[in-house]
């Protein structure tokens, strides 16, 4: 346990941010015993020039000129920090020495916004936690000067266009610098591995108390009632980057008794997909997501039919977490990160093994095995997720920093 210090945390993603963010609730889990600030990125000046009539840039514009405050508290030892600076975007710079020095200003600017949050708050021996901002975290050790750097790797974002270019030879480099490495994957942490020895699979935290279903208390939602069982379903972003339309279309040829029903908003290759014209195949479309466990409650068989490439590799899918609180049987791909789910998850190794493990996955539904699948995801909160990141912290820095 870490407790009494300052933290910092930076990361890609702005605490009014509309979805849900690792980030931020592990920010809200550390200010439970230290005094937390969270940082927004800084605003790109294109982006403050092309959206600039949505509000959430009108607010950062009003800060920035002063016309409303920079820092706000927004709960007990917990500050959001809205930075004045505007950064400019560079990643489509082609040559990577004008982008080092570019990138380089475009931090110093932001530290010392950080700075001098920090000194109004009178934070002192910070820990700086950063959630995957390589670029600005090239430099934000040398230019603060924290205590500790931890920086979290939960993603491969180094495959994604936008962080590619530079990421590709940035992105070790500031693994190398940081004191600690924390990673959600197994994955991810033989990656880190190469580059610093103190790197550490902290696992994922998830809150599955919406999908807490245990009194019985959740109703199916009313489109299912004209949608013959048994049912195999999936809720998510409905997207080909990381999604197998072969793989779905596949299986609801070969289980055409079953119908497969997919909740989320699609891409344009699931919308042009073969799956519009299997009549065994439902699109219920976008959901709020207070909705989701609705949705959840009508499968009789869940699923995670992801594509095993350079985006999902190392991906650690919450939405498993998500099903087996409601006691589903789970069938996903078998990835090195779903071997963690192996004693609770059927995993396939092919669209074969797929449509063998749908009926094994049903038969085998134990009232036993619902309160096993209920209790294991109950074992995935922020509070051990974040006990696992200060163990993961003393142990890499126990020889040169005192903790409680």
């Amino acid at each position: 346990m870490i407790t009494g210090k300052d933290i910092i945390v930076v990361g890609i993603q702005a605490w009014d941010i509309e979805i849900g963010s690792n980030c931020k609730n592990i920010a809200l889990e550390f200010a439970k015993h230290n005094r937390v600030l969270y940082v927004n990125p800084p605003m790109l000046r294109s982006v403050m020039k092309e959206q600039k009539d949505k509000e959430s840039i009108q607010k950062r514009i009003r800060i920035k000129n002063g016309e409303e405050v920079d820092l706000v508290e927004i709960g007990p030892n917990l500050w959001n920090l809205y930075p004045k600076t505007l950064v400019e975007s560079i990643n489509w710079i082609p040559i990577h020495s004008v982008f080092k020095f570019l990138n380089k200003r475009n931090t110093v600017s932001y530290a010392e916004d950080i700075k001098t949050a920090t000194q109004r708050l009178q934070f002192k021996n910070t820990i700086l936690f950063n959630d995957s901002s390589m670029f600005l975290g090239l430099h934000l050790k040398k230019l603060l000067q924290p205590k500790t750097y931890a920086y979290y790797m939960r993603d491969y974002l180094v495959k994604v266009p936008y962080w590619q270019k530079h990421g590709e030879r940035i992105e070790p480099q500031v693994i190398k610098k940081a004191d600690v490495v924390l990673t959600n994957s197994e994955f991810f942490e033989d990656f880190c591995k190469q580059y610093n020895p103190h790197s550490y699979m902290v696992g994922q935290g998830c809150d599955v108390s919406l999908f807490n279903d245990e009194d019985n208390s959740i109703k199916i939602a009313e489109e299912f009632k004209n949608i013959p069982s048994p049912i195999f379903g999936y809720v998510g972003s409905l997207t080909s980057l990381r999604l197998d339309i072969e793989l779905l279309e596949f299986i609801a040829s070969q289980k055409k008794d079953w119908s497969i029903v997919l909740v989320g908003p699609e891409d344009e290759d699931f919308k042009k997909s073969k799956l519009h014209s299997m009549s065994n195949v439902y699109f219920l479309g976008s959901k709020d997501a207070l909705q989701l466990p609705n949705y959840v409650k009508g499968f009789d068989v869940t699923t995670n039919p992801q594509l095993k490439n350079n985006l999902t590799i190392g991906n650690y899918p919450r939405k498993i977490d998500e099903y087996l609180a409601m006691g589903k049987p789970v069938v996903a791909t078998n990835t090195k990160t779903m071997q963690m789910f192996k004693e609770h998850v059927y995993l396939a190794d092919s669209k074969e093994d797929y449509v063998t493990l749908i009926d094994k996955a049903l038969s085998e539904n134990t009232s036993e095995r619902i309160q096993n699948r209920i209790e294991y995801a109950k074992s995935h909160t922020w509070e051990n997720n974040v006990k696992a990141i200060y163990e993961a912290i003393i142990k890499s820095t126990k020889h040169s920093v005192k903790w409680d």
